[in-house]
């Protein structure tokens, strides 16, 4: 469960180049783009620029580098050249990728052009409530710790955390032990250790909690068709808290 200082190292190179593909991203004009169409730029960045491998395509036999979720999907959404992004459109992209042998995992919900100040502050909300989990982050802190400062943060902006989904171990393989649930108790469930490296990805509602899933099988949406934000990074706790592998410029270090 644990990660030698070498594989941190490795687990470190991954979720650098994972952070530039976002920044690729941010560069992006998103409206009138099909997600499909960013999905293959994605993976063209990846591949050639990056001489490394989208984790993702071939995972669970799905055929995509990435998951493109648009307002009302919650995760998991398929890219597709129908589905094309309208200004006012919130889309969360998530991608995972591998070097040498390490994965890094890393998702950012982006504000397509003038989108409406209710959807802007789930984003928003979201984003603070991923860093409510990350700074809980220490050896001896319990996971509950983790979830409870999310949760916290999501009620206390009028928003609700999806319960079915969760962070994960991540390293050699994308997903491992444990599970990150975004909710929960201070002081309950698993202690962390300095080499533990996970994923922390809360899925915020402004509506209800519950959700479902189309009949793609891959695709989770908002049951109430409320709109949904998601967030997340890979990190790792280190001997006086925590290391973010996939930090992005401009973020808290």
């Amino acid at each position: 469960m644990t990660k030698t200082p070498r594989e941190l190292e490795m687990m470190a190179v991954s979720g650098e180049l994972l952070a530039s593909v976002f920044e690729l991203l941010d560069r992006t004009p998103l409206s009138g783009r099909s997600t499909l169409e960013i999905n293959d730029m994605v993976e063209r960045f990846i591949v050639d620029e990056l001489d490394a491998r989208p984790a993702s395509k071939g995972q669970y036999g799905y055929g995509f580098v990435l998951n493109a979720s648009v307002n009302e999907v919650v995760c998991h959404g398929v890219p597709s050249a129908e589905d094309v992004l309208n200004d006012g459109d919130i889309v969360n992209f998530d991608i995972t990728l591998e070097k040498n042998g390490y994965i890094a995992d890393s998702s950012k919900t982006y504000l397509v052009g003038e989108v409406k100040p209710a959807a802007r502050r789930l984003v928003q909300v979201t984003y603070e409530a991923m860093w409510k989990g990350i700074h809980a982050v220490r050896p001896g802190a319990r996971m509950g710790d983790i979830g409870w400062a999310i949760e916290r943060h999501a009620k206390r902006n009028g928003c609700t955390v999806v319960h079915e989904y969760c962070g994960h171990g991540i390293g050699r393989e994308m997903h491992e032990a444990p599970q990150v649930l975004h909710f929960g108790k201070p002081g309950t469930g698993l202690a962390l250790r300095e080499g533990m490296v996970f994923t922390i990805e809360p899925m915020l509602n402004r509506g209800r909690r519950s959700v479902k899933t189309e009949d793609d099988g891959w695709t989770v949406v908002t049951s109430d068709g409320s709109l949904s934000a998601q967030f997340e990074h890979t990190v790792a706790v280190t001997a006086s808290g925590v290391s973010v592998l996939t930090l992005r410029p401009g973020e808290p270090a």
